[in-house]
């Protein structure tokens, strides 16, 4: 399967090494984000660390998983407070009229800002509703992006409407 003894010897690797390195590079060429390159350095240092390379697939593979799921958590945390931020800025707004919302995270980056507008209010006897349109800012004004969607008034304050992070039932299918 390998070099053997002898030829692990003459590239300077232990007998236990040659096939965990073998098994990192090729977890890390399939590589494409960042959760891919956790579970392929955790796999090839417990390949290593235990010389079988069933246990460093086994671990990268778990590895891989819990950094996906960690990601993916952040990322929903970013776009609830991104719509609570957009919904608040919209709440104070009468219909026709537009204002700056802004979001800025923990982290020292993915901070958004842009501008919301409120196009028309919808009142039911079930509910009391705004259809708004919402730019989100890059690093051109000329390129700013605008998006449509609706918030919705609960107990608490303006919602998003859509079935999407703001909707907590929906757990992992968000």
């Amino acid at each position: 399967m390998g070099l053997g003894r002898a030829g692990d010897r003459a590239l300077g690797l232990p007998a236990v090494r040659l096939p965990a390195a073998l098994l990192g590079l090729a977890l890390l060429g399939g590589c494409s984000s960042a959760s891919d390159l956790v579970g392929a350095v955790t796999g090839t240092a417990a390949a290593a660390g235990s010389g079988n390379p069933a246990v460093g697939i086994a671990i990268g593979v778990g590895a891989r998983a819990v950094a996906d799921w960690g990601l993916r958590r952040v990322s929903r945390d970013w776009h609830r407070t991104e719509q609570e931020a957009i919904a608040a800025a919209a709440a104070g707004l009468p219909p026709g009229e537009a204002g700056p919302w802004k979001v800025r995270h923990s982290l020292p980056f993915g901070a958004k800002q842009g501008e919301v507008r409120v196009l028309r209010a919808i009142d039911t006897p079930l509910a009391a509703c705004r259809e708004i349109a919402f730019s989100v800012d890059q690093d051109d004004p000329a390129s700013r992006a605008w998006y449509l969607t609706s918030l919705c008034r609960d107990g608490t304050g303006w919602r998003w409407a859509a079935a999407e992070p703001a909707v907590g039932r929906w757990g992992s299918l968000q």
